[in-house]
């Protein structure tokens, strides 16, 4: 933290897209710069170019290393040291390179201890593919760059809804294979104590979704329910979580079932993620639990279509900083409270011993 405040590292994101765009714009406002303490991880002539073409008037200091940070400013570490084209909407090499290139540099700050939170702006998964990144997306990429062996769980989330998934960026071919009781369990597991440490929701209910229509149909229209998804929950209803389905996709989200719930488990990605983005409008946000790391991104892609045309609406941006700020707080408090809890209370007996002792001996 720089003078009380939280430090968040962001990356640029894909150079071609609206990544400097939604930045530029939210910390355009001064407030911003009250509520935390920026660094951009990018480069200074990839911003201006941006800030000409959109007339945006965001002013940022240039840094060479993220221990120089500026308090109350928009920071800005420059990560290439050669030009970048700009091809505003179109996905190209060099802009991958540019998204990955700002990325290394990040978690190797992150490793440093010299940012306390990390937001992303979108890259393109195809045009940052290469020998220094054969991921599907951020979220396997940061996992196995800081992970420290533990699982990364996909959460996408508003004001109302919070929806995890079992299987993320994987071909519909190849869901039914990759979801095993083992795994929906480990999903569920992750997801219970990221409800209880990142939201403060002491005892999260958590609905799971099944796989196939009408929850199989008892077994017509497959087994997963039967034989995966059920043992699954049971299991983890013996261990005290609070997790009940497996609920059709269609109509627990058409009855609005899931405000009812703290949590959605999806089997895969669109079954979650369609009906997600359709009730959350500009303002959802993605969350990666399980890591030591937090990191959080707009729901939104690169947005190709509307780059460089000053169109890109930045509330899923902000609301990106706004929950990585909030889960960073929200372990803090957890992890005090739960710190050497039998200590705590040992201290406590003790002392109140030591006063009944004291009271003992006045009474003499």
């Amino acid at each position: 933290m720089k003078n009380g405040k939280i430090v968040v590292g962001i990356t640029h994101g894909d150079v071609n897209g609206v990544g400097y765009e939604v930045i530029l714009k939210i910390f355009s406002e001064p407030a911003m710069l009250e509520l935390c303490t920026p660094i951009i991880y990018g480069s200074p002539k990839v911003a201006t170019y941006h800030r000409k073409a959109l007339e945006l008037t965001t002013n940022f200091v240039t840094i060479q290393k993220a221990d120089e940070v500026v308090d109350g400013k928009l920071n800005l570490v420059d990560c290439l040291s050669e030009e970048v084209k700009i091809d505003f909407g179109q996905a190209t090499a060099e802009s991958g390179q540019a998204a990955l290139k700002a990325l290394e540099r990040a978690m190797a700050d992150y490793r440093e201890g010299l940012f306390d939170v990390l937001v992303t702006a979108p890259i393109n998964k195809a045009a940052i593919q290469c020998d220094g990144f054969h991921f599907p997306g951020h979220t396997e990429y940061i996992q196995e760059r800081v992970g420290d062996g533990r699982e990364a769980l996909m959460i996408l989330m508003n004001d109302v809804l919070r929806v995890a998934l079992v299987t993320t960026h994987l071909p519909i071919r190849e869901v039914a294979q990759a979801i095993t009781k083992e795994v929906v369990m480990r999903k569920i597991r992750i997801f219970h104590e990221a409800l209880r440490k990142d939201f403060n929701v002491e005892k999260p209910r958590i609905a799971v979704l099944a796989l196939n229509p009408h929850a199989g149909d008892g077994g017509l229209l497959g087994m997963e329910e039967q034989d995966i998804i059920a043992p699954a929950i049971e299991e983890m209803s013996k261990e005290g979580i609070i997790c009940i389905g497996p609920y059709p996709a269609d109509g627990f989200f058409g009855n609005r079932a899931y405000e009812y719930f703290d949590g959605v488990l999806a089997m895969y990605h669109d079954q979650g993620l369609a009906p997600f983005k359709a009730l959350s409008m500009a303002e959802g946000v993605n969350f990666t639990a399980g890591l030591p790391i937090v990191r959080t991104s707009p729901d939104h892609g690169t947005a190709y279509d509307i780059a460089g045309k000053g169109k890109a609406d930045e509330a899923s941006m902000r609301q990106a900083i706004y929950t990585a700020l909030d889960v960073f707080r929200n372990r803090q408090r957890y992890e005090e409270a739960h710190a050497n809890p039998l200590r705590k209370q040992y201290h406590e007996r003790r002392d109140d011993s030591d006063k009944l002792k004291l009271n003992a001996s006045e009474d003499k």
